[in-house]
């Protein structure tokens, strides 16, 4: 594998860090806990193992998967005027810059607080439901980026044709992934809620799996195509990041019963690992003259302190709130969380729109993302 531009001047062992730690941050990890978790399971037996990795991975959401929503916000919402109304986005940009960051979660809100006011647990499930079925569409989007940035900031790219078929493969899974298991209409229950799921028809699952075996087909072209024409495949940690988002996170995520746990952790931090690239390499362009903005150290600081306070204010602080202010009334239907599972679902169903834009290409920010500096993580 060819070393970096950005990493030349480094030590070889600082570049083969710097690799190490992108490895796993993208997806990597997985390979790594996944044999953990199993080791766990041989020597307490699946029972109290559950209890100690879902105690740990509910914790660890505090500073990991509840920040990754929060600093959502702080990035999309930031220069908010002129993004909607100026010039730092192209008409298409803007406009979706409007709908994801002022249609949707208007939409959403007005779902959400009818839902609740109203004790509708079918219109609640619905947008459980609305959740479930994008989180798939969110997961392989993101390992789409994964593979696609961090190949092109090594000099591996793909050309028209290779990204449709590549995107083809993370839609046919996230199909697949949502049609399956097969199981008629029943009552489950999430935050607290009860409603009735919609239907997976057997039929349904037999179609999109056939799909997705064509697209895996596809993908293996694409990639011996790179090999022949290029003599390389894509970098190791995009590759796997890639495959992990797809294969482990979104479609045999049954594959082990404790690393259902353990993945939305995993996706959090690939998604961190990507706002700290974004931020530190802006911050290292305008760090000295003629900015002379504040310190990386600082900038990267102050967001992560702000997300993990935003975080807990969106899915605790004022879920708690405004879920005890609601105490008295009948629980029969929504439980007594309520506001805590529809602002659940707000936050990711919104995190997911937000996401198609920030990360778009479209956005002129994201070119630091492809930015070669002997201090990128």
């Amino acid at each position: 594998m060819a070393a970096l531009p950005a990493l030349s001047g480094a030590p070889a062992a600082t570049r083969r860090r710097r690799r190490g730690v992108e490895f796993l941050a993208v997806g990597g990890a997985t390979l790594l806990v996944w044999p953990l978790l199993w080791g766990l399971r041989s020597s307490l037996g699946l029972d109290e193992a559950e209890l100690v990795v879902g105690f740990l991975m509910f914790h660890a959401a505090l500073l990991i998967n509840d920040p990754h929503f929060a600093v959502t916000y702080l990035l999309f919402y930031k220069d908010a005027k002129r993004r909607a109304l100026g010039d730092a986005f192209g008409p298409a940009q803007r406009l979706r810059y409007v709908v994801a960051g002022f249609v949707v979660p208007l939409v959403l809100a007005v779902w959400a607080i009818g839902a609740v006011t109203s004790g509708s647990a079918r219109a609640l499930g619905g947008l459980m439901e609305l959740m479930f079925l994008l989180v798939g569409w969110h997961y392989v989007k993101q390992g789409f980026g994964v593979l696609t940035v961090l190949s092109a900031r090594d000099g591996v790219t793909f050309d028209q044709r290779e990204r449709r078929v590549v995107l083809a493969h993370c839609y046919a899974g996230w199909a697949y992934a949502w049609a399956t298991p097969a199981r008629g209409a029943q009552l489950v229950e999430e935050k607290g809620v009860v409603y009735t799921a919609l239907p997976h028809p057997a039929a349904l699952g037999a179609v999109t799996g056939a799909v997705f075996a064509a697209s895996a087909l596809g993908l293996a072209w694409v990639l011996l195509r790179k090999w022949r024409r290029d003599g390389r495949l894509p970098p190791a940690a995009p590759l796997c990041g890639f495959l992990v988002s797809i294969w482990i996170w979104t479609l045999y995520t049954h594959v082990d019963p404790l690393l259902m746990y353990v993945i939305p952790a995993l996706h959090s931090l690939q998604y961190l690992y990507f706002v700290a690239l974004l931020r530190r390499n802006e911050a290292k362009e305008t760090e000295g003259p003629p900015h002379f903005g504040r310190p990386v150290a600082v900038r990267l600081g102050l967001l992560a302190v702000a997300s993990v306070a935003l975080g807990w204010m969106v899915f605790h602080g004022l879920p708690g709130l405004l879920d005890e202010a609601r105490r008295g009334a009948s629980a029969e239907v929504l439980g007594v969380t309520p506001w805590a599972a529809a602002l659940f679902a707000f936050v990711n169903l919104h995190h997911y729109f937000m996401d198609h834009v920030i990360w778009r290409r479209d956005n002129p920010e994201t070119r630091y993302l492809l930015a070669r500096t002997p201090e990128a993580p």
